[in-house]
């Protein structure tokens, strides 16, 4: 067995607790009867054709769209990304007309206008004080140019699971008697079913919905759907645009498990159990961490909060979330979805049980323990200072796909004043792009990334040289 293969064993082998994707937590029982290997087919006579279904899987998507109230589904085998951007090519009117995103979309929304060559009309989210992240989105102060965009692209919920009023949006387009279609990225809420979780934008009267079925429900990973109602959406040039950008040979083990977890989606008894655990976390720790929760609903633009997402902030503690985490793992086996300086995201997933969430409330009790009784002497006003303010828009030269296919040269940082930037520059937290690819560089960027100490950066690539890629002009 090579190295990966070899990797894949010794991480298996620890019996790690998992509170990460996928949702299926290695759980045999969604599974049973699935031959890996003998299933690992290709497109042959009685197993029908993905990109023009008739017989099984056009009945497999069809029973999908049924549970979560689509018209008509898509099973997805490249992921959710090529959900959002199948999305944004689907579109028409795109050469005079522009979409409307948020600032702080999945990334797969950023590759999306590269791929489209749509000019994207930023709206922004709101930031938490608490977690520096954005976590919020208010409807009402934002500005949506209904007449002049081909669609208006949205996340709900965000993958710490709070969500805006998305309903308002959607009332204010009825309100206004605009066509536009309402795109949401509901990757982080494929269980969105039944009543001990929000209401799923289908529900609520969205055009296309993306739901990434691996992350919390029992496909395997990279498997996804595409939802789509009403006929705002071409649905030619929908299926035209995933065949372009999906696989010509699919998985079929991606294909059935994705059928599984369609399915396995109605067990609502599986949710039940680890509701009432969760709750009893938010109890017995939520006094020495701050942790989001249902009392944060109403503020800072968050309508509700899905509280299978147990989001963390070490803050009150004085300790960096790092040392949480290295507790959590070295002495619980506990693995977390992600971490930065001060949160945690520990995801709950359909395969999750009510001991996994007993074995977490007991190390958050531990190590809040171990920190108050070790003296431990860590700065939460020097942790706060870490923080990075996003700084106001920068003006749009050229789209994202006109500045990447751009000719581009690398430049010192501080001599990229009035020069558009050539790539796009994250910082994490609270990942909303400081600067994106065909923007032009501010005084207010600048000096926001002249000051920038030691974090995680995406889309840097010159971040230790104190170097960026700028458009050559002319």
């Amino acid at each position: 067995m090579g190295d990966l293969g070899e990797g894949l064993s010794r991480y298996q082998k620890q019996g790690f607790c998992s509170f990460h994707t996928p949702g299926h937590k290695g759980r045999q029982e969604f599974f049973n009867g699935l031959d890996f290997l003998g299933f690992d087919l290709t497109e042959l006579p009685g197993l029908d054709m993905l990109h023009s279904p008739s017989g099984i899987i056009a009945e497999a998507q069809k029973r999908s769209a049924e549970i979560f109230g689509a018209e008509e589904t898509f099973f997805l085998i490249n992921g959710g990304s090529v959900g959002n951007q199948a999305m944004f090519l689907t579109l028409e009117d795109t050469t005079t007309k522009g979409i409307v995103v948020e600032r702080s979309s999945h990334r797969s929304v950023m590759s999306a206008l590269v791929l489209s060559g749509l000019r994207p009309e930023y709206v922004m989210s709101t930031i938490h004080p608490d977690f520096n992240l954005p976590l919020g989105f208010n409807v009402e102060k934002q500005q949506i140019p209904w007449q002049t965009v081909a669609a208006c692209h949205v996340t709900y919920p965000n993958y710490y699971g709070t969500a805006f009023k998305l309903v308002e949006l959607l009332d204010e387009r009825m309100r206004l008697g605009s066509n536009t279609p309402i795109l949401v990225d509901q990757a982080h809420g494929s269980h969105y079913l039944g009543p001990l979780f929000p209401p799923s934008a289908l529900e609520l009267g969205a055009d296309l919905v993306l739901h990434s079925s691996h992350k919390t429900l029992s496909a395997l990973t990279q498997s996804a759907m595409l939802h789509v109602q009403g006929p705002r959406i071409s649905r030619p040039r929908l299926r035209q645009s995933l065949e372009l950008l999906q696989s010509s040979s699919p998985s079929y083990l991606l294909l059935a498990s994705l059928e599984r977890a369609a399915e396995f989606a109605l067990d609502f008894g599986r949710w039940e159990c680890l509701q009432e655990e969760v709750e009893e976390l938010q109890r017995k720790v939520g006094v020495s961490f701050r942790i989001l929760s249902q009392k944060d609903v109403g503020k800072y633009g968050i309508h509700t909060v899905d509280w299978s997402k147990i989001l963390i902030n070490t803050l009150p503690l004085g300790v960096p979330a790092r040392h949480c985490v290295e507790y959590l793992r070295d002495g619980y086996g506990i693995e977390p979805e992600l971490w930065d300086e001060e949160n945690i995201l520990f995801m709950l997933g359909i395969g999750n049980r009510p001991e996994d969430i007993r074995r977490l409330t007991k190390g958050l009790e531990s190590f809040a323990s171990f920190v108050k009784t070790s003296g431990y002497t860590g700065s939460k006003k020097q942790a706060g200072n870490e923080r990075i303010t996003i700084p106001s828009l920068p003006q749009q030269v050229l789209s994202p796909r006109e500045a990447f296919f751009a000719h581009k040269r690398q430049i010192p940082l501080k001599e990229s004043l009035g020069h558009i930037v050539g790539e796009t520059i994250s910082p994490y937290p609270p990942g909303i792009p400081v600067v994106v690819m065909g923007e032009q560089m501010s005084c207010e960027v600048l000096d926001t990334l002249l000051t920038a100490g030691e974090g995680r950066w995406q889309g840097w690539d010159g971040f230790v040289s104190q170097t960026i890629w700028i458009v050559e002009e002319g």
